[in-house]
């Protein structure tokens, strides 16, 4: 039974150093409580509580722990704990934390392991980077079509445990090649004497070695299963992915995702981890981009810096039309950046959304429009800073409003679709930088219409 976990009760104890109590108290934690608990602690505890956990929950800690956290860990044991740890946790884990270390490290670590497990390690490292190869692990369940029942369960019995899940079994030919997977379930209400073959519909879903670790995410959603079989281009079982696993690489493509919307280089590393110079050097190029950009909307000020200098009145509504603009492009482009993540959109609906787009700005910009008009209407009443002509200086605006506005949506949602298009990463598309697009195409659309609108009036 599972008891309430007291994370500042345990910290008293380790505290005080209370073996007894700890030894007991960690015995009904869960491994993933546990790991939280062991960010908050100093070198020193961590040492100190590690060393208590009985070895099968000492892996199961490691195996939670962020990859900063482990390596913390692993300087604090003797050369013999952490040879164990590393050959008892689960080759997908490992990988995991030794993909992550320098290349010194890396080999320091890789002699520690038996030949057995290192021959492991380093076949799961040799595949690409980001690669479903490097998710996977080689511990599961096999059977063949000819078996019966009875000898799966007995297989089952006896080497289940090594396996990393048993809720799924799968049938291989002579070769290795797989031909299905069978729930555990199936097993469990049939006769024994069935043969594997009567279970088979030879319906199931597969990842390849090489498949980028995004399309695991997406066929995960859509078969609704907690593990997937992994085979090479000749459809040989190499392995399988967990949804464990998967969960883990969706958080870090949607942490990727966000800070590249916010015109930010995805980090590698957890922000709190992440060296100040990386950090600088990461936002620094977009922010240059993006300070470029806005070069151009100087420039474009300085072309009609004539008419601005005829009517100073046009000049008090730029931060207005351009934050408009750019305003509706983020919000454009996040939408769509979202949608085609989930799946919602694909290259062949630009048409769609281009034309709800068009439609969506047209009415946002004629909201905006009557509110910017009728506020100069108000100002009029009490002030005469827009002169006797404020009526076609309220049209000039509110019509820029809608052109802005709906140009912005538009430039918003076809952005992505386009650098998804050319092979990119939509979330390149992000809100500052459809912003900084808007805002000098608004300057343009803004003070060209304001010359056919006011010239020979204000101009």
């Amino acid at each position: 039974m599972y008891d309430s976990f007291d994370k500042e009760h345990l910290k008293k104890l380790i505290h005080l150093h209370n073996r007894k109590e700890i030894t007991q108290a960690v015995k009904t934690s869960l491994p993933a409580d546990l790991a939280e608990l062991f960010s908050e602690l100093s070198e020193k505890d961590q040492k100190y509580l590690f060393e208590l956990l009985p070895p099968d929950l000492s892996t199961k800690v490691f195996e939670f722990l962020d990859s900063s956290t482990q390596q913390e860990i692993l300087k604090l044991l003797s050369i013999s704990q952490v040879t164990h740890l590393l050959n008892a946790i689960s080759p997908d884990d490992r990988t995991a934390f030794l993909e992550k270390l320098p290349p010194k490290s890396l080999n320091d670590y890789l002699i520690l392991l038996t030949p057995s497990e290192q021959s492991v390690a380093l076949k799961l490292l040799g595949y690409p980077e980001n690669s479903v190869g490097r998710l996977m692990t080689p511990d599961f369940l096999a059977v063949r079509k000819e078996w019966s029942v009875k000898q799966v369960l007995d297989y089952i019995r006896a080497y289940g445990h090594d396996s990393e899940t048993i809720n799924l079994i799968y049938v291989v030919d002579e070769k290795g090649k797989l031909l299905d997977d069978i729930k555990i379930k199936e097993f469990l209400f049939v006769p024994p004497t069935y043969k594997v073959a009567d279970l088979m519909d030879n319906s199931f879903a597969a990842l390849c070695v090489t498949d980028d670790q995004e399309v695991a995410i997406n066929t995960f959603k859509k078969n609704n299963r907690g593990a997937l079989p992994v085979i090479d281009s000749q459809g040989i079982l190499k392995g399988i992915v967990t949804i464990d696993d998967v969960l883990f690489v969706a958080e870090e493509e949607d942490t990727e995702d966000i800070q590249k919307i916010g015109g930010v280089e995805a980090l590698e590393d957890p922000y709190m981890e992440a060296p100040l110079f990386r950090l600088i050097q990461k936002r620094a190029f977009w922010l240059v981009i993006l300070f470029v950009g806005e070069l151009f909307t100087a420039s474009a000020m300085t072309f009609f810096e004539e008419d601005i200098a005829k009517a100073v009145a046009l000049a008090l509504f730029v931060p207005l039309i351009i934050s408009s603009g750019g305003n509706s492009g983020s919000q454009a482009s996040s939408l769509i950046i979202r949608a085609m993540a989930l799946g919602e959109i694909n290259l062949k609906d630009w048409w769609k959304v281009m034309g709800r787009e068009l439609i969506s700005g047209l009415l946002l910009g004629s909201i905006l429009a009557i509110i910017g008009f009728v506020r100069i209407g108000i100002w009029t009443l009490f002030t005469d800073v827009y002169g006797p002509h404020w009526l076609l200086l309220g049209l000039t605006v509110s019509l820029s409003l809608i052109g802005v506005v709906t140009w912005g949506t538009i430039m918003g949602s076809m952005l992505p679709i386009l650098i998804k298009r050319l092979g990119g990463d939509p979330a390149l598309s992000s809100a500052p930088f459809v912003a900084t697009l808007v805002d000098v195409s608004g300057i343009i659309i803004y003070f060209s219409l304001a010359v056919l609108i006011l010239k020979g009036v204000l101009l």
